[in-house]
């Protein structure tokens, strides 16, 4: 693993036995506060998440879902914490929709993140759940300097969500967002945090604190009721494993999207990807070939484990990616249907510690702020259903109790069995498309984890377009046009590209320090000690 920096993000890695990584400094500070009052990594990534909720509203909030890929000590759990479609949610209530709305109550899913909280907690936590929300509780209520990527995100959401159910009344003074470094106090959210952590998450769900949501649903356009929140649970999974080189990527399984990285990878491989230099145009573009296919794929086929009839195996097996690979044109862009294999708004963070545990947690309220619905007491709902389909037959039709199709992707990568780097690019679709970019810069050109995330990214955006960042090379930008690919530059404070965290062993011998980075195009830190 090369230590220096070659992209010139800024940053230097951090080097250290404990650390936590996130996308906003107060947030890392709290979970190394709980690290060093006897914490472990998973209680450092849950103070770290639920001050979150308070100092990165744009991202993410009380009422979104989240995933964890974590290693005990000697294997490792996934934790699928996304919540389900209300039980209103038949065909015939959205007659004469031809796709689901984007934002308001039409897109709110049952909110599991609380509950994954709660689930963590109990199952490898070391600390009470209720000391874990000191820092959350004293921003709510005694305020902060709202950072400045924040205040950006903030103030762009307004023409959006304003008219939302509660939006204006919760996060706008006076009709304006907060600015740069101005104080922001939200004294109801601190009265919810208490409620939660006084409850372990029971008022959340099957008390107080539903029979409001539930109350302000009925009132406002949704049709919640306390059976949908009662219903709740999350769901502990096998991370699916794919090897790429001499490491193995491991992704939380549908109803997650993350397998699209890892078909992505298993294209890439097939097609003999590294025989073209790193940073060079010809490698890229067979990145952006994978991508598409692997896209393709994975909006066709994915879904709600329970109701997807492609198997997960199907569309990894090799040989099928082989024939995906073959039909790349290394010399032409092109573009992919789905194939036909053998049927048998987000914050990302990650902590560890000096007895080796690693989790790679990720929550979100998926597109900025969410559905722009905001319950009182400060909870924020995602608006993560807007990703169900309402074609007949489709795999993630919607349904009632049926978990949407997912983009919010923790990952993690091992060699030999052993845990090598807790690891995620938050940003919608960029997610898989970042992991694939961050494993190939680790695994084939042996950066560190600061130096993977400072280099150059492209995004295939939610259009299909190909977009890459300013500080992609020029050279190479000319040559992807020249490989058939058009190509639109985004100007050099663009937030598109996604935010990533990283932790990774400096070694493979067992008592091995950390090695992390946080992304500089957002206002993150990695710290330890």
């Amino acid at each position: 693993m090369l230590i220096s920096p070659p992209f010139g993000g800024g940053r230097a890695p951090v080097l250290a036995r404990n650390t936590v990584a996130s996308s906003q400094p107060l947030a890392t500070q709290a979970g190394i506060e709980v690290l060093q009052n006897g914490g472990n990594a998973v209680d450092a990534a849950l103070a770290t998440a639920i001050t979150l909720t308070v100092v990165e509203p744009t991202m993410n909030g009380l009422g979104g879902d989240g995933f964890a890929i974590l290693w005990d000590g000697t294997k490792l759990h996934g934790l699928n914490a996304s919540g389900r479609a209300p039980a209103a949610w038949k065909p015939e209530y959205f007659a004469g929709k031809s796709a689901m709305d984007l934002i308001g109550w039409n897109t709110v899913t049952v909110p599991g993140m609380v509950a994954g909280w709660i689930d963590l907690s109990r199952k490898f936590g070391k600390l009470p759940f209720a000391q874990l929300f000191k820092r959350a509780i004293d921003y709510a209520e005694n305020g902060f300097p709202v950072s400045p990527v924040i205040a950006r995100q903030w103030r762009e959401a307004i023409p959006i969500l304003k008219n939302q159910p509660g939006f204006s009344e919760s996060f706008l003074i006076e009709g304006k967002s907060p600015q740069a470094g101005q104080i922001w106090k939200y004294p109801a959210q601190a009265k919810t945090l208490k409620e939660i952590a006084a409850t372990e998450g029971e008022s959340f769900y099957k008390g107080p604190l539903a029979q409001s949501m539930v109350d302000f649903a009925q009132a406002t356009g949704g049709c919640f009721t306390m059976q949908d929140f009662a219903d709740n649970q999350s769901e502990w999974v096998e991370p699916l494993a794919f090897d790429y080189g001499d490491y193995t990527l491991h992704e939380i399984p549908p109803n997650g999207s993350g397998i699209a990285a890892q078909i992505a990878l298993g294209i890439l491989q097939a097609a003999n990807v590294k025989q073209y230099p790193a940073n060079s145009a010809q490698r890229i573009h067979l990145q952006i070939e994978a991508m598409r296919m692997a896209f393709a794929d994975v909006y066709a086929y994915v879904s709600d484990a329970r109701s997807m009839e492609m198997p997960v195996t199907s569309l990894l097996d090799r040989d099928y990616l082989a024939s995906r690979a073959a039909m790349i044109d290394h010399h032409q862009a092109g573009s992919y249907g789905a194939g036909d294999p053998h049927s048998g708004g987000t914050v990302y963070l990650c902590a560890a510690d000096e007895s080796g545990m690693m989790i790679s947690y990720i929550q979100s309220n998926f597109k900025g702020f969410g559905s722009g619905v905001v319950a009182p007491g400060g909870i924020a709902f995602h608006n993560r259903g807007m990703s169900f389909r309402l074609e007949d037959g489709h795999p993630n039709q919607v349904a009632p109790g049926k978990r949407p199709f997912h983009t919010i992707l923790p990952a993690f990568l091992t060699k030999d069995g052993k845990p090598t780097m807790a690891f995620g690019v938050m940003g919608g679709n960029m997610q898989p498309q970042g992991h694939i970019q961050f494993v190939m810069r680790f695994v084939d050109e042996y950066l560190n984890p600061q130096a993977c995330s400072d280099a150059p990214r492209w995004r295939i955006d939610d259009l299909g377009k190909l977009t890459v960042e300013a500080s992609m090379p020029a050279s190479v930008v000319e040559g992807l046009k020249a490989l058939g690919h058009e190509v639109a530059v985004q100007p050099a404070n663009s937030l598109d590209f996604g935010s990533a965290q990283a932790i990774a062993k400096l070694s493979e011998d067992a008592d091995s320090a950390f090695i992390a980075g946080s992304d500089h195009r957002r206002d993150g830190l990695a710290a330890g000690f």
